[in-house]
């Protein structure tokens, strides 16, 4: 497991009719973050990191674990809604967001639909625009570790992807993906992992900062995504990082944290 001086706490709470789980730790700024779509695996060098300077708000998201699932959300964009009244009952207001693979797509259905809730929006390595160039993996093509494997640059040289994919990964985080997997599918099969509706919306978030960061080895969601995120959210910044997949947070913690840092604390 990777080593941890913040106090963090994982409990469930009432949002918006769900009991949610959620993982809160740090201090400073608020900041929420989404998961991806194999779901939450833990406390990070990453969370660790941003928790120095932000309150992390960490949701687990219903249906993907041990948050109840919603029966009436059949996309990512009821989702997304549901969301936007969680805030509303946790006191999230103007809070910066971001959210990774497809936390990073929910995020952004988020921000479209209330652009004044956000401060700032940071996107990684999200599916839900569809790639000129490219497409993005079908990750029910593979079993999960045969995933999460594909969405590194190079696995055997990232420390943390042996603390936490390395060896036995035992039957909780089996059940995890599990749980995750299904989900994912109920909610992006068709079309498979993007949304035709959300590129036009995009151009709402033309006053909300926002930073989208890539791995440039990326074999999950490709670097032509992160562009076509770039071409539609106005004053949008990309960072493409190399030597990196699908895990920029996991892959490159160093520089992935100080990017975030940065923008975050850029009046």
């Amino acid at each position: 497991m990777t080593a941890t001086t913040t106090i963090w706490t994982d409990n469930i709470v009432e949002a918006a009719g769900v009991q949610l789980h959620l993982v809160q730790g740090g201090s400073g700024e608020p900041l929420l973050i989404l998961h991806d779509e194999m779901g939450y695996v833990g406390w990070q060098r990453f969370h660790e990191a941003l928790a120095q300077q932000c309150m992390l708000y960490i949701p687990k998201h219903p249906g993907f674990g041990q948050t109840p699932r919603l029966d009436w959300v059949m996309n990512m964009r009821d989702l997304a809604g549901w969301y936007l009244e969680a805030l509303d009952d946790l006191g999230l207001d103007r809070v910066d967001l971001l959210g990774y693979g497809l936390g990073g797509w929910l995020a952004a259905e988020m921000a479209v639909m209330c652009p004044p809730q956000f401060r700032k929006l940071v996107v990684v390595s999200a599916p839900g625009l569809r790639p000129t160039q490219g497409e993005i993996f079908d990750m029910f093509l593979v079993v999960g570790k045969g995933y999460i494997e594909k969405g590194f640059y190079d696995p055997g040289n990232t420390p943390e992807y042996q603390d936490l994919y390395g060896g036995d990964i035992g039957a909780e985080l089996t059940e995890t993906w599990d749980y995750a997997r299904e989900e994912a599918c109920r909610l992006t099969w068709r079309p498979y992992m993007h949304y035709p509706g959300l590129a036009p919306l995009l151009h709402r978030l033309k006053c909300l900062p926002t930073l989208l960061i890539w791995g440039r080895q990326d074999t999950i969601v490709p670097v032509a995504v992160g562009e076509a995120y770039q071409a539609a959210i106005p004053g949008a910044q990309l960072v493409v990082l190399d030597a990196c997949g699908h895990h920029p947070e996991v892959e490159q913690t160093d520089a992935f944290v100080r990017h975030v840092r940065d923008f975050l604390s850029d009046a």
